[in-house]
């Protein structure tokens, strides 16, 4: 992992994760400075290494001179997802179909993080996983939002319809707007990927399909852009 949300998430939430660090020589600013005492708080020692050699790591130039090495995370699935189920009340969860690309899922969690959402789920098969680039898109937020990769996503959904769950799917083709949808109550808004949209048994799945109304002349939004819009309208609905 690397980028400093990336990584300050990590120490923060994770630190037992944490096997190696490398730091930028000469990099000793007030970014990174209190990064360090947390490691040293661990017991993990910063090693310096050359930028060329950071580059090489993380095969990426966009590490911020800050590159860890840490035990995978603990994959999350449809057992713990019932334990969240039973755990939380008014249960908000997002449903990403399809998401192949690291950055839109990174960026989701983002969204995710910021909206309050209880966990994202996601099919194990054709979806991006938990990379370092969705980590540093994220800043912070694959470490902190659930997320549950599970092995048949429409079963999964029916199931949490069964729990009490009202899911609102996304869809051009929808009969109503996502202004005019109830998204008060336990809810999941799911979301399909650019250009395909949900695949047909998750649209099938939903309670109801909404739209974004679209006034101009592209026919739709980068997903992860598409997902923030619902999410804060469902928090705008839950806070009045």
């Amino acid at each position: 992992m690397f980028g400093i949300h990336a990584v300050e998430s990590v120490l923060k939430h994770a630190p037992e994760r944490v096997l190696e660090l490398w730091l930028m020589t000469g990099r000793q600013d007030e970014r990174v400075l209190p990064l360090l005492e947390i490691a040293q708080n661990w017991g993990i020692k910063a090693q310096q290494a050359a930028r060329k050699t950071l580059d090489e790591k993380a095969e990426s130039t966009q590490h911020q001179g800050i590159i860890i090495r840490v035990r995978p995370a603990k994959v999350l699935t449809e057992n713990d997802l019932e334990a969240l189920l039973d755990a939380t009340e008014t249960p908000f969860l997002l449903i990403l179909d399809g998401v192949t690309d690291p950055h839109n899922l990174g960026a989701c969690l983002r969204n995710a993080d910021a909206a309050g959402v209880h966990g994202v789920i996601v099919p194990k098969d054709n979806s991006a996983g938990l990379t370092p680039t969705v980590s540093k898109v994220a800043c912070g937020a694959a470490e902190t939002v659930p997320l549950f990769q599970v092995t048949n996503l429409a079963r999964t959904m029916k199931r949490i319809q069964e729990r009490g769950v009202w899911i609102a799917g996304t869809a051009g083709e929808a009969d109503s707007t996502l202004y005019e949808a109830n998204l008060k109550g336990p809810l999941a808004i799911a979301m399909g990927a650019e250009g395909k949209g949900l695949r047909r048994l998750s649209r099938e799945g939903c309670d109801t399909l909404i739209s974004i109304p679209m006034a101009g002349s592209v026919s739709s939004l980068n997903v992860s852009v598409a997902t923030g819009i619902c999410l804060f309208e469902a928090v705008r609905q839950r806070l009045g």
